[in-house]
């Protein structure tokens, strides 16, 4: 088989592969066990930076340990906050943001991400992208916060201009409850008239 639809997941990170080139600086909002941080340190190259959030320590430790195996942690900076905080350690323009919503994999489920704080984060993000740059959401729905955050995304990211921003959601109409989305967000190159 040629060409396939897959996951959510899987049109987040062909949109950041195409995106992010050598000598970019991008930020993974959320690093959980640190596959998007690999991901983006790779395509940065030696030239370039990644910033890498996260509030629980586990996450930020062995995102750390992923790093060293595979000779990356000199590209990245690991940062053991809320992405609330990103416009904190991350002054200079950026070329893509990632998030991926809800808990650290394997680890504890009471501990998610929350609207209120992905809110500001997402607004940050947006001012943080340089033209041309990318927001890359997944949406992770099947508990309450993911519910949450996936029914105030639209309104957030439908409310940005089309003048400034092109923005796309990606949901499998067939996939039943509890199926991640992906949110894409360009920063326009030019403003359109």
């Amino acid at each position: 088989m040629g060409y396939e639809l897959k996951s959510a997941r899987y049109l987040a990170r062909d949109v950041l592969e195409r995106a992010v080139q050598p000598g970019d600086t991008v930020i993974d909002a959320t690093m959980g066990n640190g596959h998007d941080t690999l991901m983006l340190c790779e395509a940065v190259g030696p030239e370039g930076k990644v910033y890498a959030f996260d509030i629980q320590e586990a996450a930020v430790k062995e995102t750390g340990k992923l790093l060293l195996v595979h000779g990356m942690a000199d590209r990245a900076r690991l940062i053991h906050s809320g992405h609330e905080h990103m416009r904190e350690f991350a002054e200079e323009p950026v070329q893509a943001v990632v998030f991926n919503l809800g808990w650290l994999p394997g680890g504890d489920h009471s501990v998610t991400t929350h609207w209120e704080t992905t809110s500001c984060a997402v607004q940050a993000a947006l001012e943080l992208l340089k033209p041309g740059g990318v927001l890359v959401i997944c949406a992770y729905p099947g508990h309450a916060e993911g519910d949450r955050e996936r029914k105030e995304l639209p309104g957030l990211l439908s409310s940005l201009s089309n003048r400034e921003y092109n923005v796309l959601r990606q949901q499998f109409l067939n996939a039943g409850i509890g199926a991640p989305e992906c949110f894409v967000v360009q920063k326009l190159t030019v403003a359109s008239e």
